[in-house]
């Protein structure tokens, strides 16, 4: 009796572990494998437009061999691409740290507060949720533009005598990015913060650490779970984002995302596009894997 539970708690534990990797399997390495299949064939016109690469045994065993890598080379060899990549990646690095600068003392605060008042703050981080990204996106269209409210609102305090021009800049995109993946910044800080021990601060007090070297030496180290999740969340759809840049920034942040819908849908360009993708994921999982180990590593030592 004791066995048979125990090997039906194994085949349970089995289950469990193995839903998440056929999830991956299904949804992300298998349309993975298509794009890379794609990004190594020649465009053409035809429906859909590219040439098939692996229409055969034999023709498979050629391209593994000898990959048509042409459109790879083509990627590099074209100043567009490369600052797309370049204009993405600066973009997505300070919104990430204007997202931690912003979110780690509202997630402080949330965690040093009253039962009441964190159940109300973290209430409202989520309350964007509700409603559509796009609408929210769309809504700073109507705060940013020249004729928008915070221009009204400075003009009729007299902070300003000429309307701001902030819509379609990099300031605009600046400013919706933040707002947009705010919270998920601020959930995985909180969740590292809530979790501390108040008494690490108070010995540290006790030991006579004034409250900004409790803050760095204690609070932060033991927050780093959090930073670290919480920069990923951000950084990793800021890389890719379309709608913010195209809405608020325009043709003055020419960003990846933008790079890939005008390869996919104007030029038809799939291989090209394709290896845009391929690329993009390398750029944002390998660094991802090297820096998990190197944090498990430093968590076994």
């Amino acid at each position: 009796m004791g066995q048979g539970r125990a090997r039906g708690m194994g085949w349970g534990r089995r289950l469990t572990i193995a839903v998440p990797y056929l999830w991956l399997l299904l949804f992300f390495l298998l349309p993975f494998f298509i794009v890379a299949k794609i990004s190594i064939s020649e465009p053409a016109i035809a429906r859909p437009p590219y040439l098939p690469v692996w229409d055969s045994i034999g023709a498979a065993l050629d391209h593994l061999s000898a990959p048509n890598l042409e459109n790879y080379a083509f990627l590099f060899s074209d100043a567009l691409y490369i600052d797309s990549y370049l204009n993405s990646l600066q973009v997505a690095g300070i919104s990430t740290l204007l997202t931690l600068l912003v979110g780690f003392p509202m997630a402080y605060g949330m965690a040093r507060s009253g039962p009441t008042w964190r159940a109300i703050l973290l209430t409202a981080v989520i309350l964007p949720f509700w409603t559509s990204f796009l609408i929210r996106v769309y809504s700073w269209i109507g705060i940013l533009k020249t004729e928008g409210l915070l221009n009204q609102v400075l003009l009729s305090l007299g902070a300003i005598t000429e309307p701001l021009v902030i819509h379609l800049t990099p300031l605009a995109v600046y400013i919706g990015i933040v707002y947009s993946y705010l919270p998920f910044m601020v959930l995985p800080l909180y969740s590292s913060l809530e979790k501390l021990d108040g008494s690490l601060m108070e010995a540290a007090a006790d030991l006579g650490a004034r409250p900004a070297t409790v803050f760095w030496r204690v609070v932060v180290p033991l927050a780093m779970p959090g930073v670290a999740a919480g920069c990923f969340l951000v950084f990793i759809p800021a890389v890719g984002e379309f709608v913010i840049p195209e809405l608020l920034g325009g043709v003055s942040t020419q960003m990846i995302g933008r790079t890939l819908w005008t390869e996919f849908f104007q030029n038809r360009d799939w291989p090209v596009a394709s290896a845009l993708t391929v690329l993009l994921v390398l750029v944002l999982v390998v660094p991802i894997v090297i820096f998990q180990r190197i944090a498990r590593r430093g968590g076994t030592g």
